[in-house]
This record gives structure tokens, sequence and C-alpha cells, in this order.
């Protein structure tokens, strides 16, 4: 090799960088640590969130609890409690003043493990007359009343044969945070809806639904079948709920995604197995969920509970065991409700 050619190549070697290359690469530099900070930030709000859930003993053992049936079942509770409402609060919510706390909304969510049957959300009437355990017989949302989130499930097991995955529990205050942190949910009306005591007055048509208006929507039972009626509404709204949730301009906007994490943080109450991510899952399914009501065979008046709901017993059966096979639900169960 020539001295000369030697001299060119080393000059070529000490050639300094073209400005282009070093901007870029400080740029993916900048980019690398960017992503890494968002993912570890990402990371700590997870984490931080899903120790702050509030979490609440009510998936016991007992003798005779059904064992683990296929897929994953959750028990929704809606609570009518206002203890942590400010009297500011109880009047723009329209709660009134009611002491205590009772179960407003009882649903079954099951999700299954396979791709044959589709989630399942289905209604279970507050009024239904069924066995309590110590209790008799009475309506099943007295089961609550009279031991807690613990009584109330051990009675929905007895009643339906279902094991229970999953708990989940929110009053009113908490319903409305969430639907003002995602920025209202759209539905459409058929009819209008006006009734004081829910301090709603709706006109038919498509709308946005505020968190006030949203609770009073799922609360009222100004209609001619009253609570079945209003459980239908229920599941509508859960259902436009969820994938208002799960929409991009929610997941991927922390202007509502990071509210609506610490919305849940602040009013959802959950099992004590339960975590942030069983959260997850039941919100991105509940959407594509069939829906219906548990079959109703009757509404007679029983003296010492009232007026109640007495469940279909052949296809309420149909369908609990459906739900604890894993399998579809039949359309005929599901198309009256």
């Amino acid at each position: 090799m020539s001295a000369g050619y030697h001299h060119g190549y080393q000059q070529q070697q000490r050639r300094p960088m073209p400005p282009a290359r070093r901007k870029k690469r400080k740029t993916g530099r900048v980019l690398l640590v960017l992503l890494l900070v968002l993912l570890v930030g990402a990371g700590a709000m997870w984490i931080y969130v899903d120790s702050s859930l509030r979490r609440i003993d009510a998936l016991t053992d007992y003798e005779g609890r059904p064992a683990d049936t296929p897929g994953t079942t959750w028990l929704l509770v809606g609570s009518d409690a206002r203890d942590d409402l400010s009297q500011e609060q109880k009047d723009a919510l329209a709660t009134g003043d009611a002491a205590g706390r009772r179960t407003d909304t009882i649903m079954l969510l099951h999700l299954p493990d396979n791709s044959a049957a589709k989630p399942s959300l289905i209604s279970v009437p507050r009024d239904s007359y069924v066995p309590i355990p110590g209790n008799d017989r009475n309506k099943i949302n007295a089961a609550y009343a009279f031991g807690g989130p613990k009584l109330l499930v051990q009675t929905v097991e007895g009643a339906t044969g279902l094991h229970i995955d999953h708990y989940m529990e929110i009053g009113f205050g908490g319903f409305a945070g969430i639907v003002d942190a995602v920025g209202g949910v759209d539905m459409c009306l058929e009819e209008p809806i006006k009734d004081p005591k829910a301090g709603i007055d709706l006109p038919a048509g498509c709308q946005e639904l505020d968190g006030a208006k949203a609770l009073g929507f799922v609360r009222t039972r100004a209609f001619a079948t009253a609570d079945l009626q209003r459980v239908q509404n229920q599941r509508k709204f859960l259902s436009a709920l969820a994938t208002k949730v799960k929409s991009p301009g929610t997941l991927l906007n922390p202007f509502r995604s990071v509210p609506l994490m610490f919305a849940a943080t602040d009013s959802v109450s959950v099992g004590q197995d339960d975590h942030l991510h069983n959260l997850v899952s039941m919100g991105l399914n509940m959407s594509d969920a069939v829906t219906g009501t548990v079959p109703v065979g009757g509404t007679p008046t029983v003296p010492g509970a009232g007026s109640v709901v007495q469940w279909n017993k052949e296809k309420a059966s149909a369908l609990f065991d459906a739900l604890a096979k894993d399998q579809p639900v039949p359309a005929e169960l599901l198309a009256a409700n």
C-alpha cells in the first residue's frame, strides 16, 4: 500500500460526522429517554392506582359453596349509599337523604374462556324473591342489608349455582364521577323521560348524558314495568359507557384516561384479591356482551315482603346452566328481557 493512499485513508477516517447524522442520533436518544420516562411513569401510576383501590371482604368460602365454574363471573353491585356525599352533592344528584346502604343494582357479568360464547351481562331484579341464608326467603337486595357483600354473594351463588370470581361495587357519587371523567356518554332515547324523584327531564332522541343525568337515567323507575324497564336501561347505559371507555378518544387521551383511573380509585370497591387489570378486562369486554334479565315468572305480593319478582324456574335454570357450563346463552332466554 502506498504512503499517499495510507495518508488519504487516515484523513477519511478522521473526517467529522456530518451534522445531520449527529442530529439524528441525538434526537433518537432523546426520544428513547422520553419513552422510558413515560413507561416508568405509567407503570408507577398503574401500581399506585391498583394499591389505592378500595378492597372489601366479599368473597369467602363456606360450606356448600358452588365449585369453581368455567369462565370468569363478576357480581356487579350498585349501592344507594350516600355517606360520602355532601348535601350539595345530594341536591345536585337528586339522591335524597335516605340513610343506610342497599343494593340498587345487581348484575352478573360472565366472561367465557372460549370463543364459542360471548360475554353475558344479566340483570338480577333487586326484588327477586329468593332464599337468603339464615333469613328465610326475601327480596334479594335484603341480603345486602342483612349481611353486607358477603351475604349478598352467598345468596346469589345459592340462587344461581354460579361461582362468583370477582366483586365490584359502586355508589351514587362514584358512578356520576366516572361518567364525568370520560366526558359524558351518548344515549338515544325512544321516548322522553321525566322523573322529578331522579332529577331528570330528558327529551326523546340522541343526547349526551353527564354524570348527574346518567345517574338519574339508570335510577328512574317511572315506567309501566318499573324495575324491569329500569334494568334494561341500566344494561343499555353500561354497554354505552364501556364502549366510551375503550374508545381511542379515552384510552389514548391522558386528559380522559388519567381522571378515569383516579375516579375508579375513589369510587369503586372490589374484592380482596381483585386488581386493576381485572377491572380493565371487565370494562373492555362489557360492551361486547349479550344482555338480558333473569327470566321472570310473575310479580306477586307476598306477606312481609310486599311486591316481589318471582323467576321463571325452568328458564332461569337453563340460563344459569348455560353460564355455569361456559356455553352460549340461548337467545330465547334473552329475547323478552
